[in-house]
């Protein structure tokens, strides 16, 4: 069975297109194929700096002949007076055959014409000459460029095609203007070390003939290469390799031979912040950092790098890259003495001629207004005095080291060397903190901030920035979320469970609302911004239920749907709500919810027919025990005033077990209400009889409704 390999040749790819471009074939191509009935035995996808390619092994020659049955229009459509009419004649013509060929069969909707079809097989030469354009124009990324006088679109230009089955070019074009970038058998090696055109002579031989040429075209082998020599000369140093995914993946489809490198830069550097040091090795020069030990709070004077030169000339390269790396800590050092010289409060003044945002003013007016939403939020959490003062310190301080010149060398430090700038300025250690950690958690799956300070200070910055930019009428739509809106809003409510925070974000939402239109009052803040935020912050805690393995239905049962008083009770009390949503999963699981589900249930929906509101807990001030017909109505009655204490404590305590016995308890006497031998009719002729069983029926509701809308639940 034939091979066929795709190589496109490209100018220097970014290294996070490459691990994207081959995902993209992984999901896309396998089904492409079985489209076209040719399921190969494998697919392989490699990728370098300089080509992405693709190997498919075990491709069947061609598809199988088939015979396919085509159903036409209608028979009394088809023929009149039996003569074929022009709705047969398209038909035929259409299919490509005969009209002898049409015939009649009769089906559940009457009689229709059928051709019995034979479609020969195509070549996989020829599927795979259409299929393979789609293959590569195909692929999505960002920044695509064009170049030359052509249209063609791709991450970086094109510039040579191996499209080979087996030993034959199989003849594809990619055509870019005047330019047409046609299929061969010639790749091009390493750059420095295989400079030359390479030949393939059987797809087959890709991986070997590449590997000769100085290319490791696998780039799983490249990073299993690369990490287990960085961990090997660090070890050699005495040291440990501060190794990241995010560096080994970047780094992976940099180089297209490794050649791993140790780098040394001078001792006096150490007294830099480590963190400094890091930044500038990891994100500036993509460099490997050489920790003392795992806990990684304090370097060794070393480096290690993956380079895409000639080994032979490693003493050159270090040298290059140990002069760079000087030059950087250098800038380093000079700006961090310079910040040094003043305490960090000086440059607070300075956020006064720093824009944050056009309309909403300077960076100095939104520490005001997170000074602001900081002493809400410490009111709502009841903090003392002494934490009420830390809190203000840091917010007042939390971003002053924007405007010092190590951060604006590398704005990556923000944060961090405010934290050192507060400790050398003798701030306290909880305000230092707070200006590091208030930027955390930065995206899903990072640390939490530690202290009360800094999650207080870390929530209100980002509620400012919600409430003034969602003010602004700019609210993230699509993929398009440049203020990271929604990575803010997900920090507000994961910092609030995780540290279990008492917080009512509805009424917090509604006084930083209420301060933003009165500070912008030109703004186009207009009554739909509290609903716009409050039905952005329900979203956002869908999707992170959602993430913690809540099913569908029991967020909509905990959250509401078109249900305003369950939202507003939601945003009211974030723990109660993550709470019943945890207890409603695991009663599902252990089966006690089944228990309680149909009694509930059909309780909740017979209720929606009568008009008792959702708050009322007590038989007695809603239902009139003399219009009982059936002991089953007395009973029934008698059940819910045991259940008051039950519900009302089980809130109180978020003890939902308790709730869930009472109401399990209750259930044999509910189930006799609708089908015993005393049974009622609850919609009764008697427009008040009816009323009053309804009411049983919604009182019963209302006690679930403590735990959740059993309507919204889907038995499984």
């Amino acid at each position: 069975m034939p091979t066929y390999l795709l190589e496109v040749g490209c100018e220097e790819l970014p290294a996070d297109f490459v691990d994207s471009a081959l995902e993209q074939w992984k999901a896309r191509i396998p089904p492409s194929l079985d489209e076209q009935l040719l399921t190969p035995e494998s697919i392989e996808v490699y990728g370098t700096p300089r080509r992405l390619a693709l190997l498919i092994r075990g491709l069947p020659s061609g598809q199988p002949n088939r015979e396919e049955e085509i159903k036409g229009p209608p028979a009394q459509v088809a023929f009149q007076e039996g003569e074929p009419t022009k709705a047969a004649q398209g038909f035929a013509r259409k299919q490509g055959v005969a009209l002898e060929e049409l015939e009649v069969r009769a089906t559940e909707k009457g009689e229709f014409v059928f051709i019995q079809k034979s479609i020969p097989g195509r070549s996989a030469t020829e599927i795979l000459q259409e299929l393979t354009p789609s293959w590569i124009l195909g692929l999505e990324g960002k920044r695509f460029m064009r170049w030359g006088d052509g249209d063609l679109r791709f991450s970086r230009p094109i510039r040579w095609l191996v499209t080979l089955l087996d030993d034959a070019v199989l003849p594809i074009e990619l055509v870019n203007g005047s330019e047409t970038i046609k299929g061969d058998r010639y790749s091009l090696g390493n750059r420095v070390l295989h400079p030359q055109p390479v030949e393939i002579n059987h797809a087959a031989d890709y991986v070997d003939t590449l590997d000769r040429a100085s290319v490791t075209v696998n780039p799983e082998q490249r990073r299993t290469e690369i990490a287990a020599e960085v961990k090997r000369q660090a070890q050699n140093q005495g040291g440990y390799a501060g190794i990241t995914q995010e560096l080994l993946a970047e780094v992976t489809n940099l180089v297209e031979l490794p050649s791993v490198l140790m780098g040394k830069f001078d001792a006096e550097f150490l007294n830099l912040p480590p963190e400094a040091i890091a930044t500038v090795m990891i994100d500036h020069q993509r460099y490997f950092p050489v920790w003392k030990s795992e806990d990684a709070t304090e370097l060794l004077p070393y480096f290690i790098t993956a380079s895409n030169g000639d080994p032979a000339k490693a003493d050159i390269i270090t040298a290059g890259n140990e002069r760079v790396i000087r030059a950087r800590l250098s800038d380093g050092q000079f700006f961090y003495n310079v910040d040094l010289a003043k305490p960090l409060e000086s440059y607070v003044s300075q956020l006064d001629n720093v824009t944050f945002q056009e309309s909403l003013g300077s960076v100095g007016a939104k520490v005001e207004r997170i000074r602001s939403v900081a002493h809400l939020v410490g009111e709502q959490l009841q903090v003392s005095e002494e934490e009420d003062t830390l809190i203000q310190r840091a917010a007042l301080l939390c971003k002053a080291d924007l405007v010092t010149q190590m951060v604006g060398e590398f704005p990556e430090l923000q944060g961090i060397m405010g934290e050192k700038y507060a400790l050398a300025s003798g701030e306290p250690e909880a305000v230092a903190t707070a200006i590091s950690q208030h930027y955390l958690p930065r995206g899903s799956g990072d640390s939490l901030p530690s202290s009360l300070v800094a999650q207080v200070v870390g929530i209100a910055d980002r509620l400012d920035t919600l409430v003034s930019i969602f003010g602004l009428g700019m609210l993230p739509t699509g993929s398009s979320d440049p203020f990271a809106l929604r990575r803010a809003a997900n920090a507000v409510i994961t910092i609030t469970w995780a540290k279990s925070l008492p917080l009512n974000l509805q009424q917090l939402l509604q006084q930083v609302v209420a301060n933003f239109v009165a500070t912008f009052s030109n703004s186009e803040a207009d009554s739909t911004l509290l609903q716009q935020l409050q039905d952005f912050f329900l979203q956002r805690i869908r999707t992170l239920l959602e993430e913690q393995g809540i099913d569908y239905d029991l967020i909509n049962a905990v959250v509401g749907e078109n249900d305003p008083e369950y939202a507003q009770r939601a945003l009211s009390d974030l723990l109660d709500l993550q709470a019943r949503a945890q207890f409603l999963q695991h009663i599902r699981k252990n089966g006690t919810l089944d228990s309680i589900y149909e009694t509930v249930n059909r309780s909740t929906r017979l209720a929606g027919k009568g008009d008792l509101d959702t708050q009322q807990l007590d038989p007695s001030a809603v239902v009139r025990p003399e219009l009982f017909e059936q002991s089953s109505e007395q009973s029934f009655y008698d059940a819910l005033v045991e259940l008051i204490p039950q519900t009302r404590t089980s809130q109180a305590q978020r003890n939902y077990q308790m709730l869930v016995d009472a109401l399990a308890k209750v259930a044999p006497t509910v189930s006799n209400f609708f089908d015993g031998s005393d049974s009622v009719l609850v919609m009764a002729e008697n427009l008040e009889i009816r009323q009053n069983r309804l009411n049983l029926l919604g009182l019963l509701r209302n006690h679930a409704r403590a735990l959740a809308d059993f309507g919204r639940i889907v038995k499984k």
